[in-house]
């Protein structure tokens, strides 16, 4: 889960909370603090420096702890859970969906989490090992156990009367699964035709059969499409004998959908999706001293490129301040391309059978905005320099880098995807290494032709 919280309110609330923890007044900031929503509470931890962070959670009440864990970051979260023993981690997850157990154990070493797990009463952890079983990032490890099954021959009557035992139905049920004896998923029946069809009639007669349900083993990013696909609100989960073992409700995706974003974001600038605001400074430091490095490679790559046309630039100083525009325009072609693919991409819009297509049509988007945009800068440069034959030069190296910066942008994402690389991650670097490489060269290196 994330936090979420309309940003003014957010804003008001942590201002209060800020003021009453500078005054002193901790009785005050516990009863705001346990009178919040759990992911409002979240908001407020991940708004707050880590020392302020520790004040606020000692003084959120233990049972409230187990509802605001979920709704933190992976980081802060492990945090607080390193400091925690097995019955205070059994106490904060009583009460919580199998799922939001899961997700909280998955954080810890497997000998606590074992002691965990044999404190439990049978029903509990037999829930709970059933999600553990599966990886976090599959439709098995997103699923809630908690479940309403009907018989297919059973009259709609009977199961009025069964759901009216219940005090309070599963969240998010708008469908009861339809199983057979053996427990196997056999259809839906939407509670909106139960409430509104004969009670005589059974329930064979009005389920939904048509909608298959998600294999455990599914990646979470697949069950994320079907869900935006379809509409679905919450949909059945089965194992590879197609018993049904739970069930994945519209919450649960759209955290999957709020990390992947995340993490396409914070890949951009080589960073990870859990990246804390507010984390020390040596932890961030450490963490963006790598990926500084290997652009300060790429930098120096691009600098010895530059080095090899020293005379040529002596020569005419004008190429030096030339330069930029050709590699930026580069850049910026490139990174549209790359953009746009990368996001085909999470889409599952793209494939082997379109990828060439896909490709052909950025080689001639570079082509036309090359001799577009070389044109114009041709007639400034002329201008600005009184020398036609630099502007010739620059929108030749203009329309040559464009449409090499378009080809690399849909390239690049793709080779990285079947190299098993994530293009959000690396794609940056290695397009911005290209653009600027292929810039220069083609810019000083005829400009070299030229003017020797």
């Amino acid at each position: 889960m994330s936090a979420t919280i309309d940003n003014s309110q957010s804003q008001d609330q942590l201002g209060q909370l800020n003021q009453a923890l500078e005054s002193g007044a901790f009785i005050q900031v516990r009863r705001m603090l346990n009178s919040l929503p759990a992911p409002d509470v979240a908001h407020v931890i991940e708004s707050s420096p880590p020392k302020t962070r520790a004040v606020i959670w000692r003084l959120i009440d233990i049972e409230r702890e187990g509802e605001v864990l979920p709704y933190l970051n992976d980081e802060i979260e492990n945090q607080f859970l390193r400091n925690m023993d097995s019955e205070e981690l059994l106490t904060i997850t009583e009460g919580l969906e199998a799922d939001d157990v899961a997700d909280i154990l998955q954080q810890l070493p497997d000998r606590v989490i074992w002691e965990v797990l044999q404190m439990m009463d049978k029903q509990d952890r037999q829930r709970v090992e059933q999600v553990l079983s599966y990886p976090e990032d599959t439709a098995g490890g997103m699923m809630n156990t908690d479940t309403i099954t009907v018989r297919a021959k059973t009259p709609l009557e009977v199961v009025l009367r069964y759901l009216r035992r219940h005090e309070e139905l599963p969240e998010m049920t708008d469908n009861l699964i339809v199983v057979n004896r053996r427990d196997e998923y056999i259809g839906q029946l939407p509670l909106s035709k139960v409430l509104v069809s004969d009670p005589g009639i059974t329930v064979r007669e009005i389920m939904v059969t048509d909608i298959d349900a998600i294999p455990a083993t599914m990646d979470d990013g697949e069950v994320a499409k079907l869900f935006e696909r379809n509409d679905w609100v919450s949909a059945p989960v089965i194992d590879e004998q197609g018993k049904l073992i739970g069930r994945i409700t519209i919450d649960d995706v759209v955290d999957v959908i709020r990390e992947d974003a995340d993490h396409s974001l914070m890949s951009l600038a080589g960073l990870d999706e859990d990246e804390d605001t507010f984390a020390p400074v040596v932890q961030t430091v450490t963490r963006r001293a790598m990926w500084l490095g290997i652009n300060l490679i790429t930098a120096f790559l691009a600098s010895s490129v530059i080095n090899l046309f020293e005379g040529t630039i002596d020569k005419v100083v004008a190429l030096a301040i030339l330069m930029p525009i050709v590699a930026s325009m580069g850049g910026i072609a490139g990174t549209q391309t790359l953009t746009v693919v990368i996001r085909g991409m999470a889409l599952g819009q793209i494939g082997s059978n379109n990828s060439g297509w896909l490709i052909s049509k950025e080689f001639m988007v570079g082509v036309l905005n090359g001799l577009c945009w070389s044109l114009v800068v041709a007639i400034a440069v002329t201008l600005w320099f009184d020398d036609g034959l630099i502007g010739l030069i620059i929108a030749g190296a203009m329309v040559i880098n464009l449409i090499i910066a378009g080809l690399a942008g849909a390239f690049i994402p793709i080779a990285l995807r079947r190299l098993n690389i994530d293009p959000a991650l690396a794609g940056g670097v290695v397009l911005t290494t290209v653009t600027d490489v292929v810039g220069f060269i083609s810019f000083l290196g005829l400009a070299t032709f030229f003017y020797r």
